[in-house]
């Protein structure tokens, strides 16, 4: 744990300060040409070959042995299987997450709305969900059901007719019990044992096995998260997702044992994800130090934890809450604690987090599995536009206007005035013909 020593800790008074916080948020922008260039040809063999490109690559990447992409789709009954093997602990943990999961989507509900204007115009707007989405559930080395849970559950409620998974297997061909569980609980569709920017590929475009989805949700590594950026626009995606974030905000009423954890719970998920603290409180922030060092030596994925704290993390020590809010506004980060004395009052103060957990009892751990808000969240500071995924991304809002003959009158006039000075005629006699007698 010598590295830990290297743990970046500074304050808001020193001389550089902005500049250490500039360098502490720079995200890298430039792509790795290597990757963009290998997710390329992947694409373009699957777009090409089809089955026959999934299997290949399948092989090769995921170490697949199955001989045909049809062979690599998980029944039903298997996923039936998984949960019904589960523990009874484990069941009634996906089961309570499930219901309070599709709790909280089901009250984000997108109405459609008409109105009728003045010349007996009706205007409205019509909502209908997507028809087929593909989920990406990253596997092989470890196992998300959480991940098959907050993106099917939104998909379900907004009232998606089917849902592919696709999620690799290990190297013996297996996928995780509790995933396969989840995934009969959330209803999927169809699943496949298919991983990587092939899986990408195949449900962009679909294969004589894998059929073509109108949207793919769910993280993944590099050549997942640049397939996904590539095939936009030929199909619908959430977000393309960076390393995980967390910033805790504290005032030193706390435990510093909780806000060390609370770092390490972002910190384990990858040596890029980043954890940083802004205390208004010295010797609140070297108790937090103590504790993590105290703490690390016990975590099954401390190697991985220290590198994400010594590269990414840092301790920081502001003069209040106004200036914590001030900069965690421009960090924007994925997940937002206020582990601070009234922390609904701070609430408006922020602008910019995916996620904020409130009070020294709402560990972000919470939101990842069974609170209710969806933990797909925006990274990389796209929490200054964008939101968490929800119930709204799976819909579409389709205008739908009737105008009336005197509608059409007044309108035209408007309309052509426009464009003419657009010099679009062709759009001003398409109006003018609505009113002008010939």
């Amino acid at each position: 744990m010598k590295k830990l020593e290297n743990l970046r800790q500074f304050n808001f008074d020193d001389n550089d300060f902005y500049s250490k916080f500039g360098d502490l948020i720079k995200r890298g922008e430039e792509l790795d040409h290597r990757i963009t260039n290998t997710v390329r040809e992947i694409i373009n063999n699957v777009r090409k070959s089809k089955d026959e490109a999934v299997l290949r690559y399948s092989k090769q990447f995921d170490s697949a042995n199955f001989s045909s992409v049809a062979c690599s789709e998980i029944l039903q009954a298997e996923a039936l299987s998984a949960f019904e093997s589960l523990s009874s602990e484990k069941k009634s943990a996906l089961e309570k997450s499930l219901e309070r999961i599709r709790r909280y989507h089901e009250m984000q509900t997108t109405l459609p709305f008409s109105y009728q204007d003045e010349f007996g115009s009706k205007i409205s707007m019509q909502v209908t969900p997507l028809e087929r989405v593909g989920i990406y559930v990253p596997g092989g080395k470890a196992s998300y059901p959480s991940t098959v849970l907050m993106n099917a559950i939104p998909a379900a409620v907004a009232g998606v007719e089917e849902v592919i998974m696709v999620v690799p297997s290990n190297s013996r061909g297996e996928v995780n019990q509790m995933t396969l569980a989840a995934a009969h609980l959330a209803g999927i569709s169809r699943l496949f044992r298919i991983g990587g920017a092939h899986a990408i590929a195949a449900l962009a475009y679909g294969t004589e096995t894998i059929p073509r989805v109108d949207m793919i949700v769910g993280p993944g590594n590099a050549y997942v998260a640049e397939a996904k950026r590539q095939v936009f626009g030929s199909v619908g995606i959430d977000m393309v997702a960076g390393p995980s974030e967390i910033l805790i905000i504290s005032d030193g009423s706390g435990d510093p044992e909780w806000v060390a954890m609370d770092l390490f719970s972002q910190a384990e998920h990858d040596e890029l994800a980043q954890a940083i603290l802004l205390c208004t409180s010295r010797d609140f922030m070297l108790e937090v130090r103590s504790a993590i060092k105290r703490l690390l030596p016990q975590m099954d994925r401390s190697d991985i934890i220290e590198t994400s704290l010594v590269n990414r993390g840092a301790l920081i020590f502001v003069e209040d809450l106004s200036l914590a809010c001030e900069l965690a506004n421009k960090i924007a980060p994925e997940h937002l604690e206020l582990a601070i004395e009234e922390g609904e009052r701070w609430l408006p103060y922020i602008r910019n987090a995916g996620s904020i957990f409130v009070g020294k009892y709402s560990s972000e751990s919470l939101g990842d599995y069974c609170a209710g808000p969806n933990h797909v969240l925006p990274t990389s500071g796209s929490a200054r536009f964008s939101s968490a995924l929800s119930v709204y991304d799976f819909k579409k809002r389709t205008s739908i206007i009737n105008v009336s003959p005197t509608g059409a009158k007044f309108l035209g006039k408007i309309a052509s005035t426009i464009a003419k000075g657009e010099g679009l005629t062709a759009h001003a006699k398409s109006a003018e013909m609505r009113y002008v007698v010939k």
